[in-house]
């Protein structure tokens, strides 16, 4: 390494000009970036960033283009921007190009000459053709599962699961085979030219020229000029190590910090931050992660200067690897400050003020009860049914009145707000409030006297609103029932049960009279379905993994794919109604102020490719909007014993069109069409139901509660409603990034302590030289490499325009027949899932078809 290309002073710090996580750089427009070398003249790895007057000129001009950048994880030399016209996302190509930008951040980006755009090859079948389907992969999308909870829903209590906005809770191993499928640019290119026949001179000269060929067939690329925020946190766990030079001036300074994330740069880290025997012993600090924050990162570096904030322990390792991932994704973990805390209670135990009960309709007496996962100590929401003389209902969804001790203005206010949701994992939960508020005060725990916002309604049987009423009340919950017990309950409508089949029950409420409100918000809750339905909803289930762990050490025992039931189902359509009918409240009376949640449609694009995948698949799924995506997806899976398994492939192919749902702030969009949300296919929704772990819903509460006239007018303007609700957005996308790595986590320990496992497989994608798979009984996705398989060889083709992969398997016996095996979407196969050397890394290897066992 030479020292000269590097020159460090206490007012700058540069690095060499190498490769970026140990490659060479690769420029597009090599000549700005080709300086002439000399004595005294340092190397330019990245251009100078433009001036805030330029990037605001040329926003405003539309020479420039701003959008949040994905990385692509597998290929971090790969990045991604949104186009403006949905149509397929802008190439990123090369570490310059990116110009030090890292994932999520919200950048200006300056689109390149048409000659340097990328031609798109679907039908080459290597690494650089799957460019075109990387390119609109979602790629921060979870790799397995989410959720505070085991339900998987669209928008209502769980919503976290991400299904809600289409997008399920899995990175789509579909991306690169939907590229690879659509229509082969040179037939494109022939179209283009009315058809004629081309020779291959032509078509060679087309398919290196991006200025002959139809924009159909180009992407375009881009390189970055401009950070507008930097929304990644510039921290990253990893690991340590010398440098390889031991003559250079940087070896006796500095190590090498070297990212899990490899969309992170390498860092020259001060030997000062390491620990005090690491240089006599680095050998020792092998396997130790580190948490290294990037605190610069010049033009004329390709590696950034860290800071070591802290030693974790040891990689692979349940707590370190934990702890590793909160200070990643930014997630606040500490404990409250004594400020904050002393905007709580300070007389305990506390007792619902005697004013309270002059403000608030008192609901004690009536039939209220919570349905929530067995484990649950934050219980926010509750249910009552009472059956009126003429027949109808009166329904309430009564809500945690968190915003009466969570007045506007506090610290805790403040932290809360900027913690703006709870943070789920597998063996603990991050709360947004403190303790006492999410697990006692607020919580609408049995047989306590409960401070509640409540939404009741007159409903028919069928489910027709006759009636409704916003207010706050106070209620008494009778029972915690699971969703164990509320299925029971379900399950057998005639029975009996007795106390000790059920948790404590209120004396004044008798088992059955529980048991038969149940029933009847069933039976109401099944016509409201069938309603939204029959409107034209979308619905995305996926498989969520959930563990049973051991209560002294914390580790995986067993892992399980969670069942979405008829109680889950029942919960979720009276949290929907709420959060739709307290929507159209603070829209009317606030117009400008109101927080709500839109879903916008699919991207175009993506949804054309999908289009196309589907019709060369011969799957009938009509795209035209939420409502038949629904219906013919349920249509074509079929109703065999794997048709569960089909529902889940298709499921994540429909999925990756999808954007994600968003809060906003009414004032802030000026086109009404845009409030609206696709998924579920209404005009106005928002967050309501969960305030203890998301503060959007505290702000719809004091919104709601000014609506009403029983709270004080929000104090923030449109401007920073639309603020804190871009905040949330970011937020709870870290959250859920966070709450599926801690369940990659938990599962690649499992596999490490448990397996090998076996298991059923379906493959859910075809490339050249590998294919994916749902794994069954696990609901994870994994690739299946050939290249890690005893085969002679493979071959894949297009049968028509689907794709398929023979494997040819070297014969057990020498002198056999070789055993031939053909892989397509859809086909079941057996693989183990057996833990590599690395920590926490786990491969699915594909059985030999003669160790499969036969069919009965």
């Amino acid at each position: 390494m030479n020292v000269s290309d590097c020159r460090i002073n206490l007012r700058q710090m540069g690095t060499p000009t190498a490769g970026f996580n140990g490659t060479t750089s690769t420029p597009i427009d090599k000549k700005k970036n080709r300086n002439k070398s000399g004595k005294g003249r340092k190397k330019t790895v990245f251009e100078p960033y433009m001036s805030f007057a330029e990037v605001s000129e040329g926003l405003k001009r539309g020479q420039l283009i701003q959008g949040s950048l994905r990385i692509n994880p597998k290929k971090f030399q790969q990045a991604f921007l949104p186009s403006l016209d949905g149509t397929r996302d802008i190439f990123i190509e090369g570490i310059d190009s990116r110009n030090r930008a890292l994932n999520g951040d919200v950048v200006v980006v300056k689109v390149l000459p048409r000659e340097q755009w990328k031609v798109v090859k679907p039908d080459d079948h290597d690494g650089a053709a799957a460019v075109a389907c990387n390119s609109s992969t979602p790629l921060d999308l979870p790799v397995q599962g989410e959720a505070d909870s085991p339900d998987v829903i669209i928008e209502a209590r769980f919503d976290d699961s991400g299904t809600e906005d289409g997008r399920g809770n899995t990175l789509n191993p579909l991306a690169e085979n939907m590229g690879k499928l659509s229509i082969r640019a040179r037939e494109l290119g022939s179209q283009a030219h009315g058809g004629a026949k081309l020779s291959m001179s032509d078509s060679n000269s087309m398919e290196d020229d991006p200025r002959l060929l139809p924009d159909k067939c180009l992407q375009k690329t881009a390189k970055v000029v401009y950070i507008l925020e930097k929304k990644h946190s510039r921290a990253a766990t990893g690991f340590i190590k010398l440098l390889a030079d031991k003559n250079s001036e940087l070896y006796r300074r500095f190590a090498m910090f070297s990212a899990v994330d490899h969309r992170v740069p390498r860092m020259y880290v001060p030997l000062s931050d390491c620990p005090d025997d690491f240089v006599a012993r680095p050998e020792d600090y092998t396997n130790t992660l580190f948490i290294c924050r990037i605190v610069d990162w010049k033009e004329d570096c390709v590696f950034a200067l860290g800071q070591l904030t802290k030693s974790l322990g040891q990689a692979g390792e349940i707590e370190p690897e934990t702890e590793g991932i909160l200070m990643e994704y930014g997630v606040d973990f500490s404990e409250f400050s004594p400020v904050v805390l002393e905007c709580l209670p300070q007389n305990l135990p506390w007792t619902i003020p005697a004013e309270e009960f002059q403000k608030r309709r008192d609901l004690r007496k009536e039939c209220v009860f919570t349905i929530d996962p067995a484990t649950a100590r934050d219980l926010d929401d509750a249910l009552s049914c009472k059956q009126l003389p003429d027949g109808n209902f009166e329904v309430g969804v009564h809500i945690a009145d968190v915003s009466y001790f969570l007045q506007e203005g506090t610290a805790l206010d403040e932290v809360a707000s900027q913690r703006a949701t709870s943070v789920y994992l597998v063996q603990k939960v991050i709360p947004m409030l403190p303790r006492l508020l999410c697990e006692e005060l607020c919580s609408l725990n049995p047989m306590t006297d409960r401070l509640t916002f409540s939404v009741m309604w007159k409903l028919s049987p069928e489910g027709k609103i006759l009636d409704e009423w916003f207010g706050r009340s106070i209620i008494c919950s009778c029972v915690k029932l699971s969703y164990d017990h509320a299925q029971s309950m379900l399950e057998n409508p005639s029975k009996l049960f007795s106390a000790e089949e059920l948790p404590p029950v209120a004396t004044h409420h008798p088992i059955d009279e529980i048991h038969q409100a149940v029933l009847n918000l069933h039976s109401i809750a099944r016509n409201l379905r069938k309603q939204r339905f029959d409107g034209g909803a979308l619905r995305l289930d996926q498989m969520k993994l959930a563990f049973t762990l051991d209560k002294e050490s914390g580790m995986p025992q067993g892992c399980y794919v969670y069942q979405y039931r008829d109680s889950n189902k029942l919960v979720e359509e009276f949290m929907l109604l709420a959060n739709m009918a307290v929507a159209h409240q603070i829209r009317r009376t606030f117009p400008k102020q109101a927080l709500l949640r839109r879903h916008p449609p699919p991207q175009s694009k993506l949804l054309d490719d999908l289009v196309e995948f589907c019709d060369q698949m011969g799957l009938k799924i009509d795209f035209s909007n939420a409502g038949t995506l629904h219906k013919t997806l349920n249509d074509v899976i079929g109703k065999d014993e794997y048709a569960d398994a089909r529902k889940e492939v298709l499921t994540n192919l429909c999925s990756r069109p999808m954007q994600m749902a968003l809060y906003f702030c009414t004032g802030a969009l000026h086109n009404e069409t845009l409030f609206r949300h696709y998924a579920l296919n209404v005009p106005l929704y928002t967050h309501f139901t969960s305030p203890i772990r998301r503060f959007a819903d505290v702000i719809v509460h004091r919104l709601l509660a000014a609506s009403i006239g029983c709270g004080s007018p929000l104090s923030l303007p449109m401007e920073g409603v639309q603020k804190q609700a871009e905040h949330c957005n970011d937020r709870k996308t870290a959250s859920k990034r966070v709450q599926e790595l801690s369940a990659d986590l938990f599962f690649a320990v499992f596999v490490k302590e448990s397996g090998p496992l076996e298991s059923e497989a379906m493959v859910m994608g075809v490339l050249d030289e590998a294919f994916d798979v749902l794994v069954l009984r696990y609901g994870v996705q994994k690739r299946v490499y050939c290249n890690a398989l005893p085969l002679q060889g493979s071959h894949f083709q297009q049968v028509g325009k689907k794709p398929e992969l023979t494997l040819i398997w070297e014969p057990e016996i020498p002198g056999k027949t070789a055993v031939r095996q053909v892989i397509s979407v859809f086909t079941l196969v057996e693989v183990v899932l057996k833990a590599d050397c690395g920590p926490l890394k786990y491969s699915a290897i594909l059985k030999a078809p003669s160790d499969t066992p036969e069919e009965d």
